[in-house]
């Protein structure tokens, strides 16, 4: 069997005879000369096919390459500063692979025609670097909750209740009667706390938003944790810990992609290197009065302006706490000392305000929650095996989920939350 190498690891080699297999990235050539940019995950390489040195019938075929045309390929590598990346490889010989017909995308595409063609924009070098980007920081994420000695929990997709709002659940035709996609792993978590103590996943979220902006997804992918034992404090800063471990790891080792997307890997270490603030959600509302001259009365959820504006003044993600009982869920406990507050908080975003970590104590008291439901317009008798935790050897238990494309979006300086997912789905778009 051929022993192919990487783009990279040949780079490394620095000289000597390679074998390298890839896509064609750019083409470019004469009568006699043809060059080559290969690219394969790891990186891009130019290639030199000379028509003295292949022969006239294997030159005529590379004549006729194009772009996105698979090849496998060997020759001599050597440094070549005039090259791209510094180095060039002389073919000796070449293999077509896949060809390829007139390549569709190119440049100056608009969103909707990229979209269209997801499939083949995957290809590209932003897209590249950001699905490795996503790789990394979730691979980063099961090191850190396995080294805090969280158990994974799966929960189910198909879930016979809402947890964030009735209004936005996607039903679901389930033999003779209906269910739904769900909004959250949380309910199920809580279950498995009192048996696991400690539990983490990453699983698809489903919520029917009828939104159109650039930072709603229909379809998305919600890492979230519970724990016994924990409180609001305890949980939001564990919550910061799990993102500055994320930041570090995608410094490290993402480097060149984040450059490619125009993040200076160095931010992202100083932002996770130091304090982030928590804050009060009334302190927030000062904040704004003072600094923005915004007057939001209590009672009201922050909006995306009130939230952009108030991260005008933080260099780091900030903790929001103690939100409006009011305009929280049922599931997020009164504050004891301020009724009007509940023990939940939010984790916003430096640079764009954008709402990344979503979390609370949980609420321990059947009663509350019973009330909280029907306010709702809910029937606290389709949550009997929730409201059940708390009457069997029920514990102080919190938890947070965190928005996987949100996060990705701030770290990649993504202008559309769609490109941090392969293919995104929202109320107007579901395929391909």
């Amino acid at each position: 069997m051929t022993s192919y190498i990487s783009i990279k690891e040949a780079m490394r080699q620095e000289s000597g005879k390679v074998q390298v297999r890839g896509w064609i990235h750019r083409e470019r050539g004469s009568n006699k000369l043809k060059f080559v940019v290969l690219r394969d995950v790891s990186g891009t390489i130019q290639c030199v096919i000379e028509k003295s040195k292949v022969g006239e019938t294997l030159f005529d075929k590379a004549d006729g390459l194009r772009i996105e045309t698979s090849l496998s390929l060997e020759g001599e590598i050597k440094k070549d500063d005039r090259a791209p990346t510094g180095y060039e490889i002389n073919v000796n010989n070449f293999n077509i692979i896949g060809d390829c017909e007139n390549f569709p995308l190119g440049k100056d595409q608009n969103r909707e025609f990229l979209d269209d063609n997801r499939h083949l924009w995957l290809r590209s070098q932003k897209m590249t670097a950001i699905l490795k980007i996503r790789s990394v920081y979730s691979f980063a994420r099961e090191e850190f909750f396995q080294g805090k000695g969280f158990f994974k929990f799966d929960a189910p997709v198909l879930q016979p209740n809402q947890s964030e709002g009735g209004s936005t659940l996607f039903e679901v035709k389930y033999y003779n009667t209906k269910t739904f996609l769900s909004q959250s792993w949380q309910l199920y978590a809580e279950s498995a706390v009192f048996a696991l103590e400690k539990v983490y996943n990453h699983g698809p979220t489903f919520r029917a938003e009828k939104s159109k902006t650039s930072r709603h997804l229909s379809e998305f992918w919600m890492v979230e944790m519970e724990a016994a034992w924990m409180d609001l404090h305890q949980v939001s800063e564990f919550a910061k810990d799990e993102l500055k471990y994320c930041f570090k790891s995608v410094a490290e080792k993402c480097s060149e992609e984040l450059k490619i997307l125009g993040r200076d890997p160095q931010y992202l270490l100083d932002v996770a290197n130091k304090e982030w603030p928590t804050i009060k959600y009334r302190e927030a509302l000062k904040i704004l009065k003072e600094k923005e001259d915004m007057d939001v009365g209590f009672g009201k959820d922050l909006r995306t302006i009130e939230e952009q504006n108030l991260m005008k003044h933080f260099d780091t993600p900030v903790v929001v706490t103690h939100y409006p009982k009011e305009v929280m869920a049922f599931y997020k406990p009164k504050d004891p000392d301020f009724p009007d507050e509940a023990l939940c908080f939010d984790m916003l975003c430096p640079e764009t305000g954008v709402e990344i970590v979503g979390g609370s104590q949980r609420s321990t008291d059947i009663k509350e929650i019973e009330e909280s439901l029907k306010k709702d317009g809910e029937d606290p008798k389709n949550y009997k095996f929730y409201i059940d935790l708390r009457k069997y050897g029920s514990v102080p238990h919190s938890g947070y989920g965190v928005g996987l494309e949100r996060v990705l979006t701030w770290i990649c300086k993504l202008d559309n939350i769609k490109d941090s997912i392969a293919f995104p789905r929202n109320m107007t778009r579901w395929s391909p």
